[in-house]
């Protein structure tokens, strides 16, 4: 017998916003008769009921991609196929707010971060990437031949078919459309698999993938977990020609197992534990206002942000002390406070995990220099995943909270003597993402980015991306770069074409 309280959740849950699969241009169901509450990270209030897809469900996604690549959609010429693509841009501008509203609804981030970053960039990605395959140009050859005559050589650049797109939820919109412009331009289809706890904005583009006449099949969306879930039956499904990933490195690993099996592609981009360093000689006001924005922005929920911060020992206390005073005054609210710059964190999960962090820094011996806890939030805030901006200082480079990617609002701040021990210290990490190089001296900043071991290396800056050039990380970070002429290299093979004159 079901209680009176298990009865009212299973009537709210009946009346709550349903979020289903996208299948071959249609909302469906699914056929595992699961679901899963999308809660919201600033309340706990519930968001939707989202539909978990089978294997069934993976196999009709699949089975509409291959269906939609040899159909219309692989006919389509480059110019039309990046007309359409130039259309899902301003499909999603012109319904603006109501992609605003989900991506807010499901991460709790700040309306002016949202409306400022995920949309738009989320948009711009398709037009970005649609001009990027009309405008380069592949390989010509002439050469001799043995009987005196000549042939020719030529490159084409061909899709690789149905690509898997698994998406973290940080960013929902925006590294979704990173994958997806880029997969589309060149002629593949897609199946995305979007985070279980940023479902909306994934499924509301289905919605303009219809209006605007992207053939159905071409863009898809399977909802659900890793493990004995979707993103296992995507990423293991031998219909899957490549798979990319951004999220954390461990299920990376997995992925990359699956995508053994049949030698299929694979692009990661995967966990980070990023250095800052800012060097005595460093504009200090820049450095401040770059590394608060690189600890704390999004709530420290970005792969690229700063959890390590060295700082030259002539300026260390300075630092210390105006950083704090930074991260002291952010205002922690609700996303529709026009002045708020910090949000929650996604989930009461991730919070318990950001919280352990917390709490081994202070076990270690850890100077807490502010934060460490959970913020008083008023009324239905209470609910939400609150955590407070944190620095440390004083551990060694052992420590749990120096050497783990916490993907939380934290930084430990370190200070330094010399290049060379600063270098060592960056470099000693698995992981290689990013770093942030602070200094005024041009010959050492170029010392330094050709010395640090990872993929982007900001000079005086922090999350300036210009999109035509390479994207990645090193070592554990990440294998594979996208971005400009190397989203091509990803999303197509390139074929030769040998042909005697």
């Amino acid at each position: 017998m079901t209680s009176k309280i298990e009865r009212l959740h299973a009537a709210s849950a009946s009346q709550a916003k349903q979020t289903l699969q996208f299948i071959g241009g249609q909302f469906i169901p699914g056929t595992s008769g699961k679901t899963f509450e999308n809660r919201s990270p600033e309340t706990g209030a519930l968001v939707s009921v989202v539909h978990e897809a089978s294997q069934s469900d993976v196999d009709l996604a699949v089975k509409a991609a291959r269906q939609a690549l040899s159909g219309e959609w692989g006919r389509m010429t480059v110019a039309k196929r990046c007309e359409l693509l130039h259309a899902v841009a301003d499909g999603i501008t012109r319904r603006f707010d109501e992609f605003l509203e989900a991506e807010i609804a499901d991460t709790g981030k700040p309306r002016s971060l949202a409306s400022h970053l995920d949309i738009p960039r989320g948009a711009a990605n398709f037009k970005i990437f649609a001009d990027v395959v009309k405008n380069v140009s592949s390989e010509f050859f002439q050469m001799d031949t043995p009987d005196g005559g000549t042939a020719i050589n030529y490159a084409l650049r061909v899709p690789k078919g149905v690509v898997a797109v698994v998406c973290p939820w940080n960013l929902p919109l925006l590294l979704m459309t990173w994958k997806v412009g880029p997969a589309l331009a060149c002629g593949n289809v897609v199946i995305v698999k979007p985070s279980e706890e940023t479902p909306s904005t994934a499924t509301l583009l289905g919605e303009i993938m219809n209006e605007v006449g992207i053939p159905p099949g071409v863009y898809n969306v399977v909802h659900g977990f890793g493990p004995q879930s979707a993103g296992e039956f995507l990423t293991t499904h031998p219909g899957v020609n490549a798979i990319t990933f951004t999220g954390e490195t461990r299920t990376g690993e997995a992925i990359m197992r699956a995508a053994a099996t049949g030698i299929r592609a694979a692009s990661m981009e995967l966990g980070g534990k990023n250095p800052a360093i800012v060097f005595a000689d460093s504009d200090m006001d820049k450095a401040i206002e770059g590394t608060m924005r690189s600890a704390f922005a999004n709530s420290g929920q970005v792969c690229l942000g700063t959890e390590r911060v060295y700082v030259e020992r002539p300026i260390f206390d300075e630092f210390v002390r105006r950083l704090k005073a930074g991260a002291e005054g952010l205002k922690i609210g609700p996303s529709n406070d026009p002045k708020t710059n910090m949000g929650p964190l996604i989930s009461q999960e991730h919070r318990q995990k950001v919280l352990s962090y917390y709490k081994k820094a202070v076990e270690d011996g850890a100077t807490v220099v502010t934060g460490g806890g959970i913020p008083d939030m008023p009324g239905d805030l209470a609910n939400g995943a609150w955590v407070q901006p944190t620095i440390w200082t004083g551990l060694p480079e052992t420590a749990a909270v120096v050497r783990e990617e916490i993907f939380g609002p934290c930084c430990h701040i370190t200070p330094f003597d010399s290049e060379d021990e600063v270098v060592g210290l960056a470099n000693a990490t698995p992981y290689g993402l990013a770093c942030s190089v602070w200094t005024s001296d041009v010959s050492r900043a170029h010392r330094m980015a050709g010395r640090i071991e990872a993929g982007l290396v900001w000079v005086n800056s922090w999350f300036l991306r210009d999109l035509r050039t390479p994207f990645g990380g090193t070592k554990q970070s990440g294998i594979g770069r996208e971005g400009g002429v190397h989203s091509l290299e990803f999303y197509t093979e390139l074929r030769n074409v040998c042909i005697k004159l």
